[in-house]
């Protein structure tokens, strides 16, 4: 028996074919898959009250850039990885130098752009110099000796009487802080992936019809 097998150009044509509909297939399939994982992130995010800039950090690229391959690939990150990271963490958080870790009371207000003070900031604003205060029971304190103003912040009193002059708690001073976990990237990030294959079968299928 003799077996004969002849290529013909409408056989390769096919092929060709076949390798074009499965690059479109696996390119598109990455990029659903990476659009929606970052639109799953981005939906907890804002789902944890973390607020939309910070959801509004995550993106997505489709590789290549240009065209269609079948080792297409989509990476899926945030621009501000430290914060997105600590919340999906919940690390703990201890001071640089190891003493204390100041944190913000209400009377202590916002710095720039609504940004947290710290002790040193906050004295060259108010123009007042902080006291600390142990307690054996809870957090110590940073207190200042003035008066809280009509938005419930600590300032210099301007009494020359000291009428009115009272200790406002500034910061709260603690070793460290657990930061709660807030989110579950990993969570999303195995379902984008386990939802690959479908997607590849999915728009391999559309493609040839």
């Amino acid at each position: 028996m003799k077996l004969k097998l002849d290529i013909t150009p409408d056989l390769v044509a096919a092929m060709a074919a076949e390798v074009k509909a499965g690059e479109k297939a696996v390119t598109a399939a990455m990029r659903e898959a990476g659009t929606g994982l970052k639109t799953a992130w981005r939906g907890q995010i804002t789902g944890a009250g973390l607020g939309r800039r910070l959801a509004n950090s995550i993106r997505s690229q489709t590789y290549p850039k240009a065209g269609e391959s079948l080792n297409a690939a989509a990476l899926v990150w945030s621009k501000a990885p430290v914060i997105v990271g600590a919340h999906d963490t919940g690390p703990l958080i201890r001071s640089r130098d190891g003493f204390w870790l100041a944190i913000p009371l209400p009377a202590a207000g916002k710095g720039r752009r609504g940004a947290k003070l710290t002790p040193g900031e906050w004295e060259r604003r108010r123009g007042l110099r902080l006291r600390f205060v142990y307690r054996r029971r809870g957090p110590s304190l940073l207190v200042a000796d003035g008066r809280l103003n009509t938005n419930g912040l600590g300032v210099a009193s301007r009494s020359k009487t000291e009428r009115g002059r009272t200790t406002v708690p500034i910061f709260l001073l603690v070793p460290q802080v657990k930061l709660p976990k807030r989110l579950d990237l990993d969570r999303d990030a195995e379902r984008a992936l386990d939802s690959v294959p479908g997607l590849i079968v999915a728009n391999w299928v559309e493609t040839r019809l």
